[in-house]
């Protein structure tokens, strides 16, 4: 079966609201074992709700629609289906106690505009909204499903979760479809294609590979459909095997959407700690530690030596280091973690210093060089020079997923 969703609302196409809806959907279908073969941003009209309707309705076995179902003027989805399905709208009893109850405990008199979110198409399947006015809809049509929801996430979710997602399994045969993702960094796009072509040539034909780059990390997933569960995953994990040893040298663990979650599970494993000492990235590197729940088990805390004055005052680093070296070198950013490391007293420590831009460098260092350090408690340093030149924001970016690289991969190479 074929599913189509279709997202409605000015909001989203002048892009005043990112439209999270659609992804959240679809990836709950596919963990459903619903295939979802496009996703469809419409505008307020009429015209379009109708025609996107007819057209999936060619395609797609089930329609699954978010939005305009408010009670202002705007708010034109319920009328259009009451029209384009033929269906008058009446008050439903149940709608209008739930509406009435949603009113009482906020404290609001009920109004006349509200109301009239309890009118719903005579010939649809009421959907409760215990969180909101609105109800979700479903019509039947050549035995397709076509729903309607909120576009208030949390609304449209409790509906898919409890109504629609038991709806649609009981009313189509699902299929099994599996996810392997496997996150890199270090290789660019083609560069790791060109490695791996052999392999993804050879792969079964219901096996498909999409490379998904990101600032500084690729992530390649492998995707399976199939009837039978047990056969795919096994074939899956036979690719997985067989990918594994092709990418051993950028490879730093499965599913995971953040590398510092990997760095969480390593440290937490080991029972280790570490810090940071940022200049170019601004504390970046701290944030996406700490943004994990649990991080005081393993992060220690940081210094954000952003200007030398800084650097010499609270890391330490000597101000002959500065002159001779430039703030911008390998001495420094090693100085920088092995002072940090010591004064925070953790297993390991990360320092970066380098030009974010878009000024500030020179024919010697240009706009997008950083260092990269890392110190560890035994006293090694280990520390690299890169260049990242970009925008402000992807160079940071960039900077910090190439420091959670490189002590991720320093962690897989040393023994508990």
């Amino acid at each position: 079966m074929n599913t189509h969703i279709i997202n409605i609302g000015d909001e989203l196409l002048i892009g005043q609201v990112i439209n999270t809806n659609a992804s959240w959907m679809a990836l709950q279908l596919n963990l459903s074992g619903v295939n979802v073969s496009k996703t469809i941003v419409i505008a307020d009209s009429e015209k379009e709700i109708e025609n996107s309707i007819l057209s999936s309705l060619k395609e797609a076995d089930c329609i699954l629609i978010t939005g305009g179902l408010g009670p202002t003027k705007d708010d034109i989805t319920k009328t259009t289906l009451a029209k384009l399905f033929s269906s008058p709208l009446i008050e439903n009893k149940e709608v209008l106690e739930n509406i009435k109850n949603i009113f009482s405990l906020r404290g609001f008199p009920l109004t006349s505009t509200n109301r009239k979110q309890a009118l719903v198409p005579k010939d649809c399947k009421v959907i409760n909204n215990p969180y909101g006015t609105a109800p979700g809809m479903c019509f039947e049509k050549d035995n397709k499903l076509i729903i309607s929801m909120p576009g208030v996430p949390f609304e449209m979710q409790n509906m898919m979760t409890n109504y629609v997602i038991p709806l649609i399994l009981s009313h189509y045969k699902p299929i099994a479809i599996i996810h392997k993702t496997l996150l890199t960094c270090g290789l660019g796009e083609s560069f790791l294609s060109d490695l791996i072509e052999p392999f993804e040539l050879s792969l079964p034909k219901y096996i498909k590979l999409a490379y998904l780059p990101s600032a500084n990390f690729l992530r390649l997933r492998l995707s399976a459909k199939g009837e039978n569960r047990d056969s795919i995953e096994k074939e899956l994990n036979n690719q997985v095997n067989k990918l594994l040893p092709l990418i051993k040298d950028y490879f730093i663990g499965f599913d995971f959407d953040d590398p510092s979650l990997v760095l969480a599970e390593e440290l937490k494993k080991r029972k280790q700690t570490i810090s940071t000492a940022e200049s170019c990235t601004g504390g970046n590197i701290a944030h996406r530690i700490t943004i994990n729940p649990g991080a005081s088990q393993y992060y220690k805390g940081s210094v954000v030596s952003y200007s030398n004055q800084t650097k010499i005052q609270v890391l330490g680093v000597e101000k002959e280091f500065i002159e001779t070296f430039g703030a911008v070198s390998r001495e420094v950013a090693e100085k920088m973690a092995k002072n940090v490391r010591e004064k925070l007293n953790t297993t390991y420590s990360i320092a970066t210093t380098g030009i974010a831009g878009p000024s500030g460098g020179s024919e010697e260092k240009p706009v997008g060089d950083i260092w990269i350090a890392i110190a560890c408690e035994n006293g090694d340093v280990i520390s690299k020079k890169f260049n990242f030149y970009s925008s402000r924001e992807n160079f940071i970016s960039r900077a910090t997923n190439q420091a959670l690289f490189m002590i991720i991969n320093l962690l897989s190479t040393t023994e508990i």
